[in-house]
């Protein structure tokens, strides 16, 4: 009994403790972003003596000739592009390194396991845009960030590719499929739970980067979500009601779309685990 108590006293404070930690700076944002700029400057956590976040929001989507409004198209449709080259490019091959056995094979793992392990360099990847015509382009961001997510997208694929019997394969070949109707038609439908799980997480990275779209796709016309919070920084300096909106405005749509497909993230990540 008192081994359960003490258990359950650890448990709650866990909880107490995550909740100060995540919970406060949330609690913090929402209260600020709706109140006057005065209010806003005194850094209270309590909410104003009068709310005002449709005034708030209306001035932030209209700042800087709609900056916001434009940066969510461009962080979308960069996502967009961004995990429909990382889910190809990725589940295919992960599903060859899997398959495949051999010295090359083994190289080419080693090269995989290093792309997590060595840090980007900037300069070479802008040289190379500018050379292959990519630089301040959405297509070029969204390669960068497909090749940033590529190698633990691999590891996924090819872990879960394990869990699929090799009868599989020579079933579809005997039916006449060929290596290419294999992946399409009967490999990639059964990646559905890793290829869910890579979307969500990737996704979510993606639109709120910071750093890459500030390298690789600089422009007032090209801003993304999180370059908007640089801008109201230097542009609005004295009004933090503005600078707190825009954080909960950004916020909202990564939140959501994580907090409903949490259990599908939970699924992917142990998705093939165990071998079938």
């Amino acid at each position: 009994m008192n081994r359960k108590l003490a258990h359950l006293s650890v448990e709650v404070l866990a909880v107490l403790l995550a909740l100060g930690i995540f919970g406060v700076p949330v609690v913090y944002v929402i209260t600020n972003a709706g109140k006057t700029s005065t209010e806003a400057a005194e850094m209270s956590i309590a909410f104003g003596k009068k709310t005002q976040y449709l005034s708030n929001f209306s001035e932030v989507f209209a700042a800087s000739n709609r900056m916001l409004s434009r940066a969510y198209v461009n962080s979308t449709l960069i996502t967009v592009i961004s995990i429909a080259i990382l889910l190809g490019i990725s589940s295919m091959s992960g599903f060859v390194l899997e398959r495949r056995k051999g010295k090359g094979i083994s190289r080419i793992n080693f090269l995989v396991l290093a792309g997590l392990m060595i840090p980007p360099a900037v300069v070479p990847t802008i040289w190379v845009l500018k050379s292959i015509g990519l630089y301040k382009n959405m297509m070029g961001l969204a390669l960068v960030e497909a090749a940033l997510a590529f190698p633990f997208s691999v590891l996924l694929y090819r872990g879960y590719m394990g869990s699929i019997p090799r009868e599989l394969d020579e079933a579809s070949f005997i039916d006449g499929c060929t290596s290419w109707d294999l992946f399409v038609k009967v490999i990639f439908p059964l990646m559905k739970p890793v290829s869910t799980t890579i979307a969500i997480l990737t996704s979510i990275s993606v639109f709120n980067d910071f750093v890459n779209p500030l390298y690789f796709l600089p422009g007032a016309k090209n801003a993304t979500v999180q370059l908007t919070l640089y801008n109201f920084i230097s542009t609005y300096l004295n009004k933090w009601n503005l600078l707190f909106a825009d954080v909960l405005l950004i916020s909202i749509p990564p939140l959501a779309f994580f907090i409903f497909f949490n259990r599908k993230i939970v699924s992917g990540m142990v998705a093939g685990a165990v071998k079938s």
